[in-house]
Formats: C-alpha cells, sequence, structure tokens
C-alpha cells in the first residue's frame, strides 16, 4: 500500500492538473463558482432571519460571515466525500485497461479539494476584514482541524466508491443524503443544546469538526474538544479501513466493467 501510495503521486499531479483545468475551462464565472453557493446560501438565510421567518438564535460572529464562513467548510467536507467517487466513476474506461495504482485517483481528487478550498480562502479573508473578525494565535490550528475534516469525507468517499462505480443508485442516493445531512449540521444555525434534534446534531461526527475549525478560525476557544478528538479518530481510522476495502474491492470491480 506504501509503495503504491509513492509510485501514484506524479499520475496523481496529472490527473489533478487535468481536472482542475477541465473544471474551469469552459465556465463563464470561472472560480467564481467555488464561492458562490456560499454567498446565495447566506443571503438566503439572512433575508429569512431579518425578516422574521426564520429564528436561528445569536452566532459568535456577524450572521451573513457566519454562513458563509460555515458553507465553505462544508462545501470541502462533501467535495472531499463525492471526490473518490466522481473519480472512480470517470476513469472506468482507464481503469479497466491500465494497470496503475488506484490510489492515484484519489490522490488526485484530495489535490483538487485543496485547490478548492484555497479559492473559497480569498472569500474567508474577505469576510474577516469586512466584517472586522478579530484574529487570534488560534487560527495558525484551524487547517489541521480542516484537515481532519477532509480525512472524514475521504474515508466515506473510497468507502463507497467501488460500490458507485458499478451502481449509479450509490451517486445518486449520495447526493440526496448529503442535502438532508446538511440540515443536521450547524451551518446556518450554532449548535442545538438540547431537544431532541439538538443530541442528532451533536452525534453527527461533521459537527465537531466544523464548528472547532470556525471557532479556531475565529473566537479561538473549542466547545468541544473532546468530540473533536473522538470525531478525528473516527476520521484517521475510518480512512485507513477505507483503503483496504478500497485495494480489496477495485479488482472486482475492474473484473465487473471489463466483462
Amino acid at each position: 500500500m506504501g509503495r503504491d501510495l509513492f509510485a501514484s503521486r506524479e499520475l496523481a499531479w496529472r490527473l489533478m492538473v487535468r481536472d482542475i483545468s477541465a473544471q474551469y475551462r469552459q465556465s463563464f464565472l470561472g472560480f467564481l463558482w467555488a464561492v458562490i453557493p456560499a454567498v446565495v446560501l447566506a443571503a438566503t438565510f439572512t433575508f429569512a432571519k431579518n425578516g422574521g421567518v426564520v429564528n436561528i438564535g445569536n452566532t459568535d460572529i456577524p450572521y451573513p460571515a457566519y454562513v458563509m464562513f460555515s458553507m465553505t467548510l462544508w462545501q470541502t467536507f462533501v467535495e472531499s466525500l463525492l471526490g473518490p467517487i466522481q473519480a472512480v466513476a470517470a476513469a472506468k474506461a482507464m481503469v479497466a485497461k491500465i494497470s496503475f495504482p488506484r490510489e492515484a485517483l484519489v490522490i488526485a481528487k484530495l489535490g483538487e479539494v485543496f485547490f478548492n478550498f484555497g479559492v473559497k480562502l480569498i472569500l474567508i479573508i474577505g469576510l474577516f476584514i469586512w466584517f472586522q473578525i478579530p484574529v487570534t494565535w488560534n487560527l495558525i490550528l484551524a487547517p489541521v482541524a480542516l484537515i481532519h475534516l477532509i480525512i472524514l469525507g475521504t474515508s466515506i468517499g473510497m468507502f463507497l466508491a467501488p460500490a458507485s462505480a458499478l451502481y449509479q443508485d450509490f451517486s445518486k442516493g449520495i447526493t440526496l443524503a448529503t442535502s438532508f445531512w446538511l440540515f443536521l449540521t450547524p451551518v446556518v444555525y450554532p449548535v442545538p443544546t438540547d431537544g431532541v434534534f439538538g443530541s442528532i446534531v451533536k452525534l453527527n461526527p461533521v459537527t465537531p469538526l466544523l464548528v472547532t475549525t470556525r471557532e479556531l478560525a475565529t473566537t479561538g476557544v473549542i466547545s468541544n474538544s473532546q468530540g473533536f478528538w473522538i470525531a478525528s479518530l473516527i476520521g484517521i481510522f475510518g480512512l485507513l479501513i477505507a483503503w483496504v476495502i478500497y485495494r480489496l474491492a477495485m479488482p472486482y470491480v475492474v473484473e465487473r466493467i471489463s466483462s
């Protein structure tokens, strides 16, 4: 596994450059698509909040900045989850005809996730300047929490990638599941403190990772360090297990595709 991972670096780089170029080449708005969903969601919920349609509650930073920042983190998680699934599905022909380290497909998508977040980082810096959000020394730890969030998403995506390559139902179901999952994650509202819904949100493994990343970048105070480390361990061990399953399953996927 280690040898294949090391051997896949050059191919992964070429695939990443190709995918990023294709993603933005035929788009009029180009890189703006990386930040448009966060801006639209923030505008919608800010309008609803100010109009009294929804009662969001108090947030640590101005609400529009809260939603836009949280949405960029959520987008990054979803991209890391869908990346392996999309990579394997798109490379069916190449997988069936050419022998190469399959890890290259996942690494290429991981590189694309980090590239897209770099684009989103422009929006985040603009939010800090526009809303005058204070910066603390804990900001330097926020990338570590973000990496843990990406690891969790990649572990889920890598686990589902082989089955998704064979059955389109998985891809459609995952798209539907992530849409529902968004509202179980404190992206547009603070973490609930009580009730059944609050318990569900707290059990969501994305919650402590996303919230900790947001807190380290804004207030500098971590509200649930225990939950963060539990979710991080789930993501890390989940990635190792998913990697093994991915390697064991891909030969069968190739056989089914080739037949």
